[in-house]
C-alpha cells in the first residue's frame, strides 16, 4: 500500500508547473524592469538634451547680441517678457572672472533680481578648458527651484578679459514631463508583467494538461477503476504510457501466475492430507488418533500459509474494488440463517458509495470472520458499522461489536496470536482472528480490539479504501 507522505515531505518537493512558472515570470519580469530603466533613462536623456538644445539657442542670442565698446560690455536688449518679470524661471548673465575665481556680474536680466547665477560646480577651470564651447550643468535658482544651466566662456574684441555668458531656465516642467512617463511605463509594464505571467500560467497549465491526464489515469489504475492506460498521449509520453501499460500486463501475468502455484500447491497437499485424515479415522487406536491430530494440524498450517500467499498475491497486483455495503448484507443474512433463534437480525450500516480496495474473497473472509466470531459469542445482537476513516485517508473503518462478555485487556492481544484459543469447549481451531489481522496487515490496515459500549467485545479494523 502506498505511504502517505509527510507534510514535510511535500514541502521539501518542487512542483514542476510552480518551477515553470517561477522561471519563466522571472525572466520575464528580469526584462520588463531592464527594458523600463532603458526606456527611462533614454527618455530622460532625450528629454535633457532637448531642452539644452533650447538653452544653447539662448546663449548664441546672448552671445550675438553683446557689443563691447571701449571696454564696455553692453548686452542685447531682450523682448522675452518672461526675462523681464522677476524669478519667471528663464533667466540670463553676463560676467567676468574675478580674482577668487568666482563671477562678477556685469550684466543679468531682470528676472534675476537681485541674485546671481552660479558658476559650474567644477569651476571656471571647466569653462576654460572648453573655451567658446557650452558647457551644461544644474544648480539651484533664486526660488530654490533646479535650474538647467549652459554657460560659454568666449574672447570679445575691446573685452580686457574673458567673458562668460550664461543662459538658465528652470527645469521643473521637463523632470515632470519625465516622472510622468516613468509614472506611465511603470504602470504598462507591470501590467504587461501580470498578462505575461498569467499567460505562462495558462500555457503551463495547457501544456502538462497530457502530464495531469497521465496522471489521473494511473490513479484510476491504482483504485480499480481501470485497468490500462487509454490516452491518447503527446508524442513525448506516449513511450511512457506504454512502458507502464507494459509494466501493469506485466504486474497481472505475475499475479495469475503465483495464484496458479498457489491453486496447484494447494491440490497437490490438500489430498494427501485428505486420505491420511480418512484413513486414520478408519483405523482407530492410539498411533491413529495421533497421526489424525497432526494431520489437521497440517491442514491448518496449510491453509494458513496458502491464505496468506493469495493475499499478497492479490495486495500486489492490480487495484481492484468491492463494494462494502453488498458484501456485508450477503454475510449478514448469511449468519442470520446459521445462528436463527440466537442472532436474528444483524444491526448494520454502511454507506451507499463505499468500495473495499481489494478482492470480494478477501473482504468476506476478514468481516466474515470477525461477524462469524460476533455471532458465536453474543447474547443476541450483533452491531457492524462501516465508515470513511478521517485519518489517515484513503481507508475506511469496519467496526463489529457484540453484546456477550467480551474480553479483559489482557487477553485481547492474545487472541491475535495464530492458534490462541480462550475458551477450548468451543468448536474452532483458534485462527479465525488471526487470519483476520494478517489479511488486513497484508492490505495495509491495523486491527484493533476493545470494550464495546453493548457490553462485548468490539473489533475495529482499517481497511484501504477505493476512490
Amino acid at each position: 500500500m502506498r505511504t502517505p507522505a509527510t507534510p514535510g515531505a511535500l514541502a521539501s518537493r518542487s512542483s514542476l508547473v510552480r518551477r515553470l512558472v517561477v522561471l519563466a515570470a522571472a525572466w520575464s519580469l528580469a526584462v520588463l524592469v531592464v527594458a523600463g530603466l532603458a526606456l527611462s533613462l533614454f527618455f530622460s536623456h532625450a528629454a535633457t538634451a532637448r531642452f539644452d538644445d533650447e538653452l544653447t539657442d539662448a546663449l548664441d542670442s546672448l552671445l550675438a547680441g553683446t557689443s563691447v565698446e571701449a571696454g564696455v560690455i553692453t548686452p542685447p536688449a531682450f523682448t522675452d517678457p518672461r526675462s523681464l518679470r522677476a524669478y519667471s524661471g528663464e533667466y540670463w548673465q553676463i560676467a567676468i572672472p574675478n580674482a577668487t575665481g568666482g563671477l562678477h556680474a556685469v550684466a543679468r536680466s531682470r528676472s534675476l533680481w537681485d541674485r546671481v547665477l552660479a558658476p559650474p560646480p567644477d569651476g571656471l577651470g571647466a569653462l576654460a578648458k572648453a573655451q567658446g564651447t557650452a558647457i551644461f550643468y544644474d544648480s539651484s535658482g533664486p526660488l530654490a527651484q533646479r535650474l538647467r544651466v549652459a554657460a560659454s566662456q568666449v574672447r570679445l574684441a575691446d573685452a580686457p578679459t574673458p567673458v562668460v555668458f550664461l543662459a538658465a531656465e528652470d527645469r521643473t516642467s521637463v523632470d515632470r514631463g519625465v516622472r510622468t512617463f516613468i509614472t506611465t511605463i511603470a504602470v504598462a509594464l507591470a501590467l504587461l508583467g501580470a498578462g505575461l505571467i498569467a499567460a505562462v500560467i495558462i500555457q503551463v497549465r495547457v501544456g502538462l494538461q497530457p502530464l495531469f491526464a497521465l496522471r489521473r489515469e494511473v490513479a484510476a489504475v491504482r483504485t480499480g477503476r481501470m485497468e490500462r492506460l487509454v490516452g491518447p498521449y503527446p508524442v513525448e509520453l506516449e513511450p511512457l504510457a506504454s512502458e507502464l501499460n507494459a509494466l501493469l500486463a506485466h504486474n497481472q501475468e505475475v499475479v495469475e501466475r503465483q495464484r496458479t502455484h498457489v491453486g496447484n500447491l494447494a491440490h497437490a497437499l490438500k489430498t494427501p492430507l485428505s486420505v491420511i485424515l480418512t484413513e486414520a479415522g478408519h483405523a482407530g487406536g492410539a498411533l491413529a488418533s495421533i497421526v489424525t491430530r497432526q494431520a489437521q494440524s497440517m491442514s491448518q498450517q496449510v491453509d494458513h500459509h496458502l491464505r496468506r500467499a493469495r493475499a499478497a498475491a492479490r495486495t500486489h497486483g492490480a487495484g481492484e474494488r468491492t463494494e462494502v455495503r453488498t458484501a456485508l448484507e450477503e454475510l449478514s443474512r448469511t449468519l442470520e440463517k446459521i445462528f436463527h433463534g440466537k442472532v436474528d437480525h444483524i444491526h448494520l450500516r454502511c454507506p451507499e458509495e463505499l468500495w473495499f480496495l481489494g478482492e470480494r474473497q478477501d473482504l468476506l473472509e476478514i468481516a466474515g470472520n470477525v461477524m462469524e466470531n460476533a455471532c458465536k459469542w453474543c447474547v443476541g445482537q450483533v452491531r457492524v458499522t462501516a465508515s470513511i476513516a478521517r485519518r489517515p485517508s484513503g481507508q475506511f473503518l469496519l467496526v463489529v461489536e457484540d453484546d456477550g462478555e467480551g474480553l479483559a485487556a489482557e487477553e485481547r492481544h492474545a487472541v491475535l496470536r495464530r492458534g490462541e484459543r480462550l475458551d477450548e469447549s468451543a468448536p474452532g481451531s483458534g485462527l479465525g482472528l488471526s487470519i483476520v489481522d494478517e489479511l488486513v496487515r497484508a492490505y495495509g490496515g491495523a486491527v484493533g480490539l476493545g470494550a464495546s459500549d453493548l457490553g462485548g467485545l468490539k473489533v475495529e479494523m482499517t481497511l484501504p479504501r477505493a476512490e
